[in-house]
């Protein structure tokens, strides 16, 4: 099966080449051809919203017939998933201490990680409840980068929590030993834990179900994003996680005017056969540079039919 017709897709790419518009123009497509399909946005410079000349948001609205669109608000989540710990750890903590762990988590909030963690939290959600209610699901990531590091953690936090069990259980076998007669204790912490690598588990399984989702990278023509593509590629196929398909953006027509562009056109074709000859395994998919930018379902209409 190719990489677009699966259920769940993960377009991403280096910052500017056209990532946004295709993982729209993908979306566009699935809804056209009949199936009821959910956008995700995850880049927290959301484009999104300008693609479709329409206002987004946190909040899952429709779009067109078959097409619904959300973009995630880092801050708005990290708010929530920080407000979800309070909630766990209610209970857990005597009162004196309550305050105290609330401003911990407070300053938390403004910590390196905690939207990422946020992020991949909701992440989690759209991919294990959404999946049942559309037939696919198409995530506008953002850069290289942190779409690596989003795609990476249910594997790193899988086996951190891992850990955190084990430790979490001694403590409590000790504690049954010294203190309650041999009877278990019951331990809300070690429960939600529990829960937490569960979901992580499910997860991981949804992302290494190639039969169903599938990881699509977007760049152009040109040194630097063929060389990321190249890096970020094998780092995931480290995870286990294998991009098959690159839509190569942004190729000049073959008709192009004057000197300057038939110049650079004869350079683009350096770059082409660079692609080809460093990603042999994968589909490749050529889209070409439109004279206006892409700002209606029109235009959205005319690039997906290239894939």
């Amino acid at each position: 099966m190719k990489e677009l017709e699966k259920k769940i897709i993960f377009v991403g790419g280096k910052g500017g080449v056209g990532k946004s518009t295709s993982a729209a123009a993908i979306a566009w497509k699935s809804a056209q051809s009949g199936n009821r399909t959910l956008l995700i946005s995850t880049d927290p410079a959301h484009n999104l919203g300008d693609i479709f000349n329409q206002k987004i948001g946190g909040k899952t609205i429709n779009i067109s017939e078959n097409l619904d669109a959300l973009e995630i608000d880092p801050e708005i989540e990290t708010t929530k998933y920080i407000n979800s710990v309070k909630e766990n750890i209610k209970g857990t903590v005597n009162t004196t201490m309550m305050q105290e762990v609330h401003r911990q988590l407070d300053t938390a909030k403004a910590s390196p990680g905690a939207d990422e963690a946020a992020l991949f939290d909701k992440l989690i959600s759209i991919i294990l409840e959404e999946r049942t209610n559309y037939d696919k699901l198409i995530f506008d990531t953002a850069p290289t980068g942190h779409t690596i590091r989003l795609l990476s953690l249910p594997e790193l936090m899988g086996v951190w929590i891992e850990g955190l069990l084990k430790r979490r259980k001694k403590t409590n076998e000790n504690y049954t030993q010294l203190l309650n007669d041999g009877e278990p204790i019951e331990d809300p912490i070690y429960d939600v834990l529990k829960e937490r690598k569960d979901r992580f588990q499910k997860a991981r399984e949804v992302l290494l179900d190639h039969d169903n989702t599938g990881f699509v990278f977007v760049l152009n023509a040109e040194r630097l994003p063929i060389l990321e593509t190249k890096k970020a590629i094998e780092l995931l196929d480290k995870y286990h996680l294998h991009v098959k398909t690159l839509i190569i953006n942004k190729i000049l027509p073959d008709d192009v005017d004057g000197d300057f562009l038939q110049q650079r056109k004869e350079h683009e074709k350096h770059y082409v056969e660079m692609i080809e000859d460093t990603f042999k395994h994968q589909q490749l998919i050529y889209v070409p540079l439109f004279a206006k930018d892409i700002t209606s379902k029109q235009q959205l209409e005319k690039i997906s039919s290239y894939y």
